[in-house]
Protein backbone atom coordinates (compact mmCIF):
# COMPACT_ATOMS: atom_id res chain seq x y z
CA UNK A 1 0.00 0.00 0.00
CA UNK A 2 0.89 3.41 -1.13
CA UNK A 3 -0.53 6.94 0.86
CA UNK A 4 0.51 10.05 -0.95
CA UNK A 5 -1.32 13.33 -1.29
CA UNK A 6 -3.06 13.84 -4.62
CA UNK A 7 -4.27 17.22 -6.77
CA UNK A 8 -7.92 16.77 -7.99
CA UNK A 9 -7.35 17.29 -11.14
CA UNK A 10 -11.00 17.30 -12.99
CA UNK A 11 -14.50 15.84 -12.06
CA UNK A 12 -16.35 15.11 -15.23
CA UNK A 13 -19.83 13.77 -15.64
CA UNK A 14 -19.97 10.24 -17.30
CA UNK A 15 -23.49 10.06 -17.10
CA UNK A 16 -26.17 12.27 -14.79
CA UNK A 17 -25.24 9.56 -11.54
CA UNK A 18 -21.80 8.97 -12.62
CA UNK A 19 -18.49 11.26 -12.26
CA UNK A 20 -14.87 10.38 -13.88
CA UNK A 21 -12.36 11.81 -11.17
CA UNK A 22 -8.68 12.61 -12.40
CA UNK A 23 -5.98 12.60 -9.51
CA UNK A 24 -2.40 13.23 -9.51
CA UNK A 25 -0.31 12.37 -6.72
CA UNK A 26 2.45 13.68 -5.40
CA UNK A 27 4.16 10.32 -5.47
CA UNK A 28 4.68 7.69 -7.77
CA UNK A 29 1.56 5.13 -6.83
CA UNK A 30 2.46 1.30 -7.63
CA UNK A 31 -0.32 -0.62 -8.19
CA UNK A 32 -2.05 -4.03 -10.19
CA UNK A 33 -4.73 -3.80 -12.59
CA UNK A 34 -8.21 -4.81 -10.53
CA UNK A 35 -6.73 -3.09 -7.38
CA UNK A 36 -8.13 0.36 -5.37
CA UNK A 37 -7.59 2.77 -3.40
CA UNK A 38 -8.90 4.42 -0.49
CA UNK A 39 -10.13 8.21 -0.15
CA UNK A 40 -8.79 9.49 2.91
CA UNK A 41 -12.10 11.50 4.00
CA UNK A 42 -10.30 11.41 7.70
CA UNK A 43 -7.90 9.13 9.35
CA UNK A 44 -10.76 7.88 10.10
CA UNK A 45 -13.28 7.99 7.51
CA UNK A 46 -11.59 5.91 4.35
CA UNK A 47 -14.12 5.19 1.31
CA UNK A 48 -12.90 2.56 -1.15
CA UNK A 49 -12.82 3.11 -4.90
CA UNK A 50 -11.39 1.14 -7.96
CA UNK A 51 -9.26 2.07 -10.14
CA UNK A 52 -10.12 2.77 -13.48
CA UNK A 53 -6.60 3.03 -15.21
CA UNK A 54 -3.27 1.34 -15.54
CA UNK A 55 -0.25 1.53 -13.37
CA UNK A 56 1.57 3.17 -15.96
CA UNK A 57 -0.18 6.52 -16.23
CA UNK A 58 0.68 10.02 -14.11
CA UNK A 59 -2.65 10.54 -13.24
CA UNK A 60 -5.41 7.67 -11.36
CA UNK A 61 -8.93 7.54 -12.84
CA UNK A 62 -11.79 6.69 -10.64
CA UNK A 63 -15.28 6.09 -11.96
CA UNK A 64 -18.04 7.42 -8.81
CA UNK A 65 -21.30 6.51 -8.62
CA UNK A 66 -23.49 8.87 -6.86
CA UNK A 67 -27.65 9.40 -6.51
CA UNK A 68 -29.23 11.46 -4.15
CA UNK A 69 -30.07 8.88 -2.27
CA UNK A 70 -26.12 6.96 -1.82
CA UNK A 71 -24.86 9.68 0.64
CA UNK A 72 -21.51 7.44 0.67
CA UNK A 73 -20.49 8.38 -2.70
CA UNK A 74 -22.04 11.52 -2.87
CA UNK A 75 -20.32 12.82 0.30
CA UNK A 76 -16.62 11.66 -0.91
CA UNK A 77 -17.47 13.45 -4.39
CA UNK A 78 -18.55 16.57 -2.63
CA UNK A 79 -15.15 16.23 -0.84
CA UNK A 80 -13.49 15.81 -3.99
CA UNK A 81 -15.19 18.97 -5.20
CA UNK A 82 -14.47 21.07 -2.04
CA UNK A 83 -10.73 20.11 -2.34
CA UNK A 84 -10.20 20.91 -5.58
CA UNK A 85 -12.07 24.36 -5.65
CA UNK A 86 -9.93 25.11 -2.95
CA UNK A 87 -6.83 23.94 -4.80
CA UNK A 88 -6.15 21.51 -1.91
CA UNK A 89 -4.82 17.95 -1.97
CA UNK A 90 -6.78 14.63 -1.18
CA UNK A 91 -4.90 12.03 0.78
CA UNK A 92 -5.41 8.47 -1.15
CA UNK A 93 -3.96 4.86 0.15
CA UNK A 94 -3.43 2.59 -3.15
CA UNK A 95 -2.39 -0.56 -4.37
CA UNK A 96 -5.39 -2.78 -2.23
CA UNK A 97 -7.51 -5.27 -2.68
CA UNK A 98 -6.42 -9.29 -3.25
CA UNK A 99 -8.45 -9.44 -6.53
CA UNK A 100 -6.40 -7.73 -8.93
CA UNK A 101 -5.42 -9.60 -12.59
CA UNK A 102 -3.64 -12.80 -12.42
CA UNK A 103 -0.74 -13.93 -14.59
CA UNK A 104 -2.59 -17.20 -16.68
CA UNK A 105 -3.01 -18.77 -19.73
CA UNK A 106 -6.62 -19.21 -18.66
CA UNK A 107 -9.52 -17.30 -21.08
CA UNK A 108 -11.30 -14.42 -18.75
CA UNK A 109 -14.40 -13.93 -17.80
CA UNK A 110 -15.16 -10.20 -16.79
CA UNK A 111 -18.61 -9.53 -14.68
CA UNK A 112 -19.49 -5.85 -13.75
CA UNK A 113 -22.65 -4.36 -12.30
CA UNK A 114 -23.11 -0.57 -12.64
CA UNK A 115 -19.73 1.14 -11.68
CA UNK A 116 -18.46 -1.99 -10.86
CA UNK A 117 -17.11 -1.54 -14.41
CA UNK A 118 -14.17 0.22 -13.66
CA UNK A 119 -12.61 -2.58 -11.92
CA UNK A 120 -13.02 -4.41 -15.07
CA UNK A 121 -12.32 -2.00 -17.39
CA UNK A 122 -8.66 -1.31 -16.07
CA UNK A 123 -8.28 -5.00 -16.38
CA UNK A 124 -9.57 -4.97 -19.66
CA UNK A 125 -7.21 -2.28 -20.79
CA UNK A 126 -3.96 -4.09 -19.35
CA UNK A 127 -5.11 -7.66 -21.45
CA UNK A 128 -5.12 -5.53 -23.99
CA UNK A 129 -1.70 -4.08 -23.71
CA UNK A 130 -0.58 -7.57 -23.06
CA UNK A 131 -1.74 -8.46 -26.53
CA UNK A 132 -1.96 -11.96 -25.27
CA UNK A 133 -3.60 -14.65 -27.46
CA UNK A 134 -6.93 -15.59 -24.88
CA UNK A 135 -10.50 -14.96 -25.20
CA UNK A 136 -11.70 -12.31 -22.82
CA UNK A 137 -15.10 -12.04 -22.44
CA UNK A 138 -16.73 -8.76 -20.64
CA UNK A 139 -20.40 -8.63 -19.44
CA UNK A 140 -21.84 -5.46 -18.16
CA UNK A 141 -24.70 -4.82 -16.11
CA UNK A 142 -27.12 -1.96 -15.93
CA UNK A 143 -30.65 -0.94 -14.99
CA UNK A 144 -30.70 1.95 -17.86
CA UNK A 145 -28.98 1.85 -21.27
CA UNK A 146 -28.14 5.45 -20.54
CA UNK A 147 -25.56 4.28 -17.92
CA UNK A 148 -23.51 2.09 -20.51
CA UNK A 149 -21.20 5.27 -20.95
CA UNK A 150 -18.02 3.77 -22.46
CA UNK A 151 -20.94 1.59 -25.04
CA UNK A 152 -19.07 2.99 -28.27
CA UNK A 153 -15.36 2.62 -27.04
CA UNK A 154 -15.86 -1.04 -25.82
CA UNK A 155 -17.88 -1.83 -28.71
CA UNK A 156 -15.01 -0.46 -31.16
CA UNK A 157 -12.42 -2.59 -29.01
CA UNK A 158 -14.76 -5.57 -30.00
CA UNK A 159 -14.52 -4.83 -33.58
CA UNK A 160 -10.81 -5.02 -33.68
CA UNK A 161 -9.75 -7.32 -31.49
CA UNK A 162 -11.12 -10.94 -32.26
CA UNK A 163 -10.41 -12.69 -29.16
CA UNK A 164 -12.27 -9.84 -26.83
CA UNK A 165 -16.20 -9.61 -26.71
CA UNK A 166 -17.91 -7.09 -25.31
CA UNK A 167 -21.66 -8.65 -23.99
CA UNK A 168 -23.51 -5.33 -22.73
CA UNK A 169 -26.95 -6.38 -20.73
CA UNK A 170 -30.22 -3.69 -19.68
CA UNK A 171 -31.84 -5.46 -16.79
CA UNK A 172 -34.67 -2.58 -17.57
CA UNK A 173 -34.56 -1.95 -21.48
CA UNK A 174 -36.84 0.07 -23.59
CA UNK A 175 -38.24 -0.77 -27.27
CA UNK A 176 -34.85 1.34 -28.53
CA UNK A 177 -32.26 -1.35 -27.29
CA UNK A 178 -31.15 -3.66 -29.41
CA UNK A 179 -28.82 -5.82 -26.99
CA UNK A 180 -29.43 -8.45 -23.82
CA UNK A 181 -31.19 -7.69 -21.88
CA UNK A 182 -32.27 -9.26 -18.03
CA UNK A 183 -29.51 -10.12 -15.17
CA UNK A 184 -26.03 -9.97 -16.07
CA UNK A 185 -25.08 -13.00 -14.46
CA UNK A 186 -27.68 -14.64 -16.05
CA UNK A 187 -26.75 -13.72 -19.64
CA UNK A 188 -23.57 -15.37 -18.95
CA UNK A 189 -25.54 -18.77 -17.55
CA UNK A 190 -27.03 -18.84 -20.91
CA UNK A 191 -23.58 -18.56 -22.63
CA UNK A 192 -21.62 -21.06 -21.29
CA UNK A 193 -22.51 -24.77 -20.81
CA UNK A 194 -19.32 -24.99 -18.26
CA UNK A 195 -17.04 -22.49 -16.64
CA UNK A 196 -14.44 -24.65 -15.73
CA UNK A 197 -11.98 -23.66 -17.74
CA UNK A 198 -12.22 -19.31 -17.03
CA UNK A 199 -10.87 -17.07 -14.94
CA UNK A 200 -13.03 -15.11 -13.64
CA UNK A 201 -13.39 -11.16 -12.01
CA UNK A 202 -16.33 -9.96 -10.59
CA UNK A 203 -17.59 -6.90 -9.16
CA UNK A 204 -20.34 -4.77 -8.27
CA UNK A 205 -23.43 -4.57 -5.62
CA UNK A 206 -22.39 -7.22 -2.99
CA UNK A 207 -25.79 -8.93 -3.55
CA UNK A 208 -25.22 -9.39 -7.19
CA UNK A 209 -21.54 -10.40 -6.49
CA UNK A 210 -22.52 -13.34 -4.15
CA UNK A 211 -25.81 -14.83 -6.66
CA UNK A 212 -23.22 -14.65 -9.52
CA UNK A 213 -20.61 -16.18 -7.14
CA UNK A 214 -22.88 -19.30 -6.26
CA UNK A 215 -24.34 -19.72 -10.05
CA UNK A 216 -20.99 -19.50 -11.38
CA UNK A 217 -19.93 -22.53 -8.87
CA UNK A 218 -23.22 -24.77 -9.94
CA UNK A 219 -21.83 -23.85 -13.60
CA UNK A 220 -18.48 -25.51 -13.11
CA UNK A 221 -16.50 -22.47 -12.13
CA UNK A 222 -14.01 -23.02 -9.37
CA UNK A 223 -13.64 -20.77 -6.32
CA UNK A 224 -9.69 -20.25 -6.54
CA UNK A 225 -10.39 -19.14 -10.03
CA UNK A 226 -13.02 -16.53 -9.23
CA UNK A 227 -12.16 -13.20 -7.85
CA UNK A 228 -13.79 -10.31 -6.35
CA UNK A 229 -12.70 -7.92 -3.20
CA UNK A 230 -16.74 -8.61 -1.75
CA UNK A 231 -15.69 -12.49 -1.51
CA UNK A 232 -14.45 -11.05 2.09
CA UNK A 233 -17.40 -9.69 3.49
CA UNK A 234 -20.29 -12.11 1.61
Amino acid sequence: MIQTLCTVDAITPLTPFVQKVLLSPQQAVDFLPGQYLQLCLTEQDKRPFSLACLPDGKQLELHIGASKADDYSSQALNYLQQQMDAKQPVMVEAGLGQAHLRPSDNPVLLLAGGTGFSYVYSMAKALQQLKQDKPVFLYWGVRQQSSLYLLDELQAWASSHSKFRFIPVVQDADDNWQGRSGLVHEAVLNDFVSLDAYDIYIAGPFPMVGVARDAFLKQGAHQQQMFADAFAYI
